[in-house]
This record gives C-alpha cells, sequence and structure tokens, in this order.
C-alpha cells in the first residue's frame, strides 16, 4: 500500500513539474496581462481565452517558443478569417493602447496588432530593445507621434509596416541601419521632412511603400542602390525636383509610382527601357516630350503621364511595344495625329481629352 501510495506521489509530483517547465515563464504571462489590460476589445471576446498559467497554451494569437517557451510571437489581426470573426459577422474593433509592457518579452521574434481601426497611443519607445524582433506590423490603427529614433537597433527586422495610421514626425536616420529589412510600409500617414540620404544603404529592400504622406525634398538618386527594389511607391507627397534617371537602371524595379507630387524636369528616357511594367508619373509639373524610345521589349500594365505639362507629338514608336494594358496621356499640352494601330485601338478618348491639339480615334479626325 506505502509503494502504491509512493509511486501515486512521484507520478503527481512529476506531472507538475512537468507541467511548470512546459509553461510560459510568469514574468512573460504578467507582461501579457499587463499589455492586455490597456486594450478593450468589446465584441469579439479573443481576449477570453487568455486564462490559466500557461500562457503558450490555447491563449488567442500568442505563440511561443518550442525549447525555451518564452512568447515568441504576438499575432493579432482585426480582419481575419478566424471563426471567432466569421461566427461574429463582423472585423474587429479595438481601443486603447499598446503598453510598454510588451517590452519585457523580450524573446519576441513578431509584433502584428493589425486593422483594429481604434488603437491609438504611440508607438512604445522601447520597443527597438526586443533584439529578436523580425517583424513590426501595426498597420490599419490610429497610433501617432513619431517613429522611435533608435529603430535601427533591430538588425533582425525584416518587415515594418505602420500604414493607414497618424504618426508623424519625419523617417529617423537611423531606419536605413535596418540591413535585413526587406519590407518598409509607411503609406497613409501624416510623416514630413525629406527621404534619407542614405536610404540606399537598405540593401535588402525588396518593397518601399512611402504614399500618402508630406514627405518633401528631392528623391535621393541612392534609392538605385538598392539592387533587390521590386516596388517603388512614392505617390501622393510634397516630393520636388527631377525624377533621377537612375532609377530606370534599377535591375528588378517593375512598379514605380510617382503620381501627386511636384516634380519637374523632363522623364528620363531610361524609365521607358527598364524593366518597370507599372509606371504612374501622373499629376506632376513634368515637362518636354515624352522620349520615342519604345520597342519590342517595352511592357507596361499601366502608363499614366496625364496631368503634367508634356508637349510635343505622341510617339509612334508606342506602337511597336510588346504590350500597354491602360495607358492615359490627359491633361497635357501634346498635338498632332494619335498613332493608330495597338495599343490606340483599344484606347477610350479619356485617354488623350485635355491636351491642346491632339486628333485622330477616339478623337476627332484631323
Amino acid at each position: 500500500m506505502m509503494r502504491t501510495t509512493t509511486v501515486l506521489f512521484v507520478t503527481v509530483l512529476l506531472l507538475v513539474v512537468s507541467s511548470v517547465v512546459n509553461s510560459c515563464p510568469p514574468s512573460d504571462r504578467a507582461a501579457l496581462l499587463a499589455f492586455k489590460a490597456a486594450l478593450r476589445e468589446p465584441y469579439l471576446g479573443i481576449f477570453n481565452s487568455w486564462v490559466g498559467n500557461d500562457c503558450c497554451h490555447n491563449w488567442y494569437g500568442i505563440s511561443c517558443d518550442q525549447q525555451s517557451r518564452r512568447v515568441a510571437d504576438i499575432s493579432l489581426r482585426g480582419e481575419s478569417e478566424d471563426p471567432i470573426f466569421e461566427k461574429a459577422h463582423r472585423t474587429g474593433y479595438m481601443t486603447g493602447f499598446i503598453s510598454p509592457e510588451i517590452c519585457k518579452l523580450t524573446r519576441l521574434s513578431s509584433i502584428t496588432i493589425a486593422d483594429w481601426k481604434g488603437i491609438s497611443g504611440e508607438i512604445p519607445r522601447c520597443i527597438s530593445s526586443l533584439p529578436f524582433l523580425r517583424i513590426i506590423d501595426l498597420i490599419g490603427n490610429r497610433i501617432s507621434g513619431d517613429i522611435p529614433s533608435d529603430i535601427g537597433r533591430l538588425h533582425r527586422l525584416t518587415v515594418f509596416n505602420i500604414a493607414d495610421n497618424q504618426i508623424s514626425g519625419q523617417i529617423p536616420q537611423s531606419l536605413t541601419n535596418l540591413s535585413s529589412l526587406m519590407h518598409l510600409d509607411l503609406r497613409n500617414n501624416r510623416i514630413s521632412g525629406p527621404i534619407p540620404r542614405s536610404f540606399g544603404r537598405l540593401r535588402m529592400l525588396s518593397r518601399a511603400l512611402l504614399s500618402g504622406n508630406q514627405i518633401s525634398g528631392q528623391i535621393p538618386g541612392f534609392i538605385s542602390l538598392i539592387y533587390r527594389l521590386a516596388d517603388l511607391d512614392l505617390s501622393r507627397n510634397q516630393l520636388s525636383g527631377p525624377i533621377p534617371a537612375s532609377l530606370g537602371k534599377m535591375a528588378v524595379l517593375a512598379t514605380l509610382n510617382l503620381d501627386a507630387n511636384r516634380l519637374s524636369g523632363n522623364i528620363p528616357v531610361s524609365l521607358f527601357s527598364s524593366g518597370i511594367s507599372d509606371l504612374n508619373l501622373s499629376r506632376n509639373s513634368l515637362e518636354g516630350n515624352i522620349p520615342d524610345v519604345f520597342g519590342p521589349r517595352s511592357y507596361f500594365t499601366v502608363l499614366d503621364l496625364s496631368h503634367n505639362n508634356l508637349k510635343g507629338s505622341i510617339p509612334k514608336s508606342i506602337s511597336s511595344a510588346s504590350y500597354i494594358g491602360h495607358l492615359d496621356l490627359s491633361h497635357n499640352h501634346l498635338c498632332g495625329q494619335i498613332p493608330s494601330g495597338s495599343p490606340f485601338d483599344h484606347l477610350q478618348a479619356s485617354s488623350f481629352v485635355y491636351n491642346d491639339c491632339l486628333c485622330g480615334k477616339p478623337l476627332k479626325p484631323c
């Protein structure tokens, strides 16, 4: 009888020890609960699962490292296909702020707190002290304040997405120290000031999306040093000066959106003999002629040069392009006959209106 009791006691003890060993540390659990206390989510109840001692087990949006049992990932997205959202037939809405207590989770690899619409406050300054952080995704909230000035300390960071918020201030110089950064999304904020001249140091960057801000100054030619860059969107800002010709010499650049700025000067010939397939230069103050350099290698899904001060005739070489899907030359000072054949035979009059003296199909006969 005593032997049976001893075996039972040892078994229970082993189970308790195993449970403690396999649980997240109490300090991580406390940090998560303090993080939760700063937020209010009244509709879906996503925090109802944050109970018990083990924050690595069935806590919604929390993942832990298998070996250390430290919290590694926070993934809370307000627009999701998760059954919680589908059952409620709604997207998420959360208010409050991101508590600095999150910085006590020193093994964090990713922070995704996205699309909650009502989260305000600032990005915690201490976030740049998390050495293992690879992903920061805070898109679609109401976060304000500046980007932390020492964000460049996060040498492992590959994704920095703070789009659709109310972030202000300038792009900090230290951001160009993010040597692993691949995806930068600052769209639709209130960011002002220039693009740092050292932006070209972001050699791993493949997407740079900075549209819908108040960024001013000139486009640094050093951006062309980012040989992996495929998408560059600087539209709807206050950029001025010429378009650097070096942008047309980038190896993999496929999308270049510079529309709705204050750019001036001639359009660089290099942009039309490059690999860029989506080119939007509309709503600027560009002048001169449209370069007559199109050929069989020219392939554009979008070519928008509307709302500028371009003059002269439409280059006949456009007809030799392998493909042009959408072409808009409206609101310029172009003159002469619209060329015939592809792509002109499938374009609407809206692509050519409000020029000085264009004629021919689809406009009035010459």
